[in-house]
């Protein structure tokens, strides 16, 4: 129904006398969106698509050269004047066809207008292709001819039978995949290694080409056609691609949905079928690209092409269930209309939502995906950048112009010439000059925390680690963990067969030599000195052993918390001389060690710190507060605990040439903090955590550019 407000136009004039009609090329097909009927103007010369309500579709069906368009317009309001498109609705209309080339009108001129929007557009389009330098196309052939040829195939292919195949193929691979985990973790740190790149990439475009005849496949299958097929750089890697956008004329949504599923479907079968490969494959070429196609089929599969906030399967499958075609313009429009409403006053304006909770979530979308797309494209442009570093620059430029400078010409451009301005330019000048003023005001001049945080570990300040001064079989433990000690409290028993032995040997000795000594000295004088020797030589022997037999009981030498969790798992085994058996630690004062990366290290060495305080893990929300701490002045590169390295669930890289897991391969400063006890955190020897810095409030704009400077330090040397 048209509203009163736009029922007539102050710029009718301009097009009440045409002669205008549809394309002959033009085909029309209904589908219903949320129970509504909408017509989809499809033209395969130029791939154009349109989606009108029911009350357009009966002024365009009725464009003819032989009427004007005031007079379509007069006689459809004449029979619907209830729900006839108002002027400027037609207005509109007309303009978005006509920059579509879906219009047509016998004057010769026209005729060359034509041609000259057509070579506009491909001109647009190849500047949309320079500006998504990052994901340019390049089409190659058409495939339409070939899938025609195997449709009676893919009929078969796309049966309850081949759903069973699928499902029986990924589950068996999910199981594998369970059963082999420990070896598929451990072969993904070796993922993005030199000698594995090559492996990496001829898998990337083995999955891509069958990701993309999945596509082709299913949209032929419900009669769609698919024309282009080529190659796409994406970030200057060349992968395969495909035009499967005759499938929006579907009627049926689910077969829509299906169209832009069956890619993920094809990755998911094809990476369980190499998933079963590489687990009953030994070490080799072919396991290895095993490895990679299922590692790139089940990654970029739930990251990017799963994913709705970017345009690609997800974002269409998204599209489609919830029937909202266009789904990333209706919330450009959705947005623009809150604008121009609510902030420049112009109340004619039209959301493209059909419901306030419809709006909501289209607001909501279209803020998500445009933040979602500036951080994959920083990444990726970090990413081109350590491998490419001019090849970064330049997309980092084009990525500036396209995000910030061309919008902002387009925007002072809307601001100053939009007709649907006219009423309220001044107001909407003001206002966004006010905004912008309030945003550089907020992030220039505004201060906010300033924090930064660093892992660390909590330690005792009196603590030792118990050792074992003789080695042998754990054959008993006489206190279990966590017990408080004193100073030579039996804490673990060993044995030795061995010593046993030796000590029954040398007692043997002992008696031997002793009646030698007595035979001697009733007649061979001249034996005994020799023989009295080897009397104090078999004595301190056996002294000896009795004080190795001692060691074999493990004692206390300080008082404090016995703190030995493997010790029960000991029981049985042997252990050598000098391994770490646990840790008798003081619980009256704790100090938490910590380290901080080099980007943060700056922060430390002036006097900028406010407060400092620390977060155990497993005590969410209390606080431990910092009595004191004290910087070691000189760059480290052992961990104070393999907790805090990759290996052992830390965040910090640590080097792969180390075992232990305690060399970080970058070097860090140490500080060890004072903590004050409180009440209702408990300490424990090594629980991980963190030591929070606050310094004072800096503006953002500050703590950006610092951000940057240290990026561009770090990663480039700039």
């Amino acid at each position: 129904m048209a509203n009163k407000s736009n029922t007539f136009s102050e710029s009718w004039h301009r097009i009440s006398g045409l002669r205008l009609s549809l394309r002959p090329s033009v085909h029309v097909r209904m589908q219903r969106f949320r129970g509504e009927k909408w017509y989809i103007f499809n033209d395969p010369f130029n791939n154009s698509f349109f989606r009108v309500r029911p009350q357009a579709y009966d002024f365009l069906i009725r464009l003819t050269p032989s009427r004007t368009v005031e007079e379509i317009w007069e006689d459809c309001l004449a029979r619907n004047p209830d729900s006839a498109p108002g002027q400027e609705d037609v207005l509109q209309l007309l303009t978005q066809l006509y920059y579509a080339n879906l219009l047509y009108t016998e004057q010769s001129s026209d005729s060359q207008a034509l041609f000259e929007r057509f070579r506009k557009r491909k001109q647009k389009e190849i500047q949309s292709r320079f500006l998504s330098i990052m994901f340019m196309r390049i089409p190659l052939l058409d495939p339409n001819r070939f899938l025609t040829r195997i449709l009676p195939l893919i009929k078969r292919l796309l049966s309850p039978l081949g759903a069973l195949v699928w499902f029986l193929v990924v589950g068996l691979a999910i199981k594998t995949v369970v059963d082999h985990f420990d070896m598929a973790s451990q072969q993904a740190q070796g993922i993005l290694a030199p000698g594995n790149l090559f492996l990496l990439y001829a898998g990337m475009v083995l999955i891509k080409s069958l990701h993309e005849l999945g596509h082709a496949l299913v949209c032929r299958r419900f009669g769609g056609e698919v024309h282009t097929m080529g190659v796409m750089l994406l970030v200057f890697t060349p992968l395969p691609y495909m035009d499967a956008t005759s499938s929006w004329a579907f009627r049926n949504r689910w077969e829509r949905a299906f169209v832009g599923a069956a890619g993920m479907i094809t990755e998911l079968f094809v990476a369980g079928i190499f998933t079963v490969v590489w687990a009953y494959t030994g070490q080799g070429t072919l396991h290895s690209l095993s490895y990679n196609i299922m590692f790139i089929a089940s990654v970029s599969t739930l990251v990017f092409n799963g994913n709705p906030l970017l345009r690609f399967d997800g974002y269409y499958i998204l599209s489609d269930l919830l029937d909202i075609p266009n789904l990333s313009t209706q919330s450009s429009l959705q947005l623009r209309h809150f604008a121009e409403k609510y902030l420049f006053g112009y109340k004619d304006s039209a959301g493209s939502a059909q419901t306030p909770k419809e709006a909501f979530w289209l607001s909501v979308f279209g803020i998500l995906s445009g933040v979602y797309r500036v951080l994959v494209f920083t990444g990726i442009i970090l990413f081109v950048a350590d491998k490419f570093l001019l090849a970064g620059m330049i997309m980092a430029l084009v990525c500036v112009v396209s995000w910030v400078i061309v919008p902002l010409y387009r925007f002072f451009n809307y601001l100053a010439t939009s007709p649907r301005l006219e009423r309220t330019r001044t107001r909407a000048v003001l206002v966004s000059s006010l905004l912008g003023f309030c945003v550089v005001l907020f992030v220039v001049a505004c201060p906010f925390p300033n924090r930064f945080r660093s892992p660390g570990v909590l330690e005792a300040v009196h603590y030792i680690k118990v050792v074992n001064d003789a080695p042998g079989y754990v054959e008993r433990l006489f206190v279990p963990s966590g017990t408080f000690v004193e100073i030579g409290t039996a804490l673990m028993a060993l044995s030795d067969k061995e010593l046993d032995i030796n000590t029954k040997n040398a007692h043997a000795q002992k008696d031997e030599t002793k009646a030698l000594i007595m035979r001697a000295m009733s007649g061979e004088i001249a034996d005994l000195k020799p023989l009295q020797k080897r009397l104090e030589t078999i004595e301190n022997r056996l002294v000896d052993l009795e004080n190795q037999k001692k060691d074999l009981v493990v004692t206390a030498r300080q008082k404090g918390l016995w703190v030995a969790p493997t010790a029960k798992d000991r029981i049985g085994s042997w252990i050598p001389k000098g391994s770490m058996i646990g840790e008798i630690v003081d619980p009256s004062a704790f100090r938490f060690s910590t380290i901080v990366s080099q980007d943060d290290a700056s922060n430390l060495f002036v006097d900028r710190i406010r407060k400092t305080e620390v977060r155990i893990y497993g005590h969410e929300g209390k606080n431990v507060q910092v009595t004191s701490y004290r910087i070691i002045p000189f760059e480290q590169k052992k961990l104070p605990s393999a907790a805090l390295g990759w290996y052992g669930g830390g965040e910090i890289a640590v080097s792969s040439k180390d075992d232990t897991g305690t060399l970080a391969a970058e070097s860090f400063f140490s500080i060890n903090a004072d903590l004050q006890l409180s009440d209702g955190v408990s300490f424990y020897q090594g629980r991980a955590g963190k030591l929070r810095f606050t310094m004072a409030p800096e503006p953002l704009i500050v703590q950006g550019w610092r951000s940057l400077r240290q990026l561009l330090q770090k990663r480039y040397r700039i």
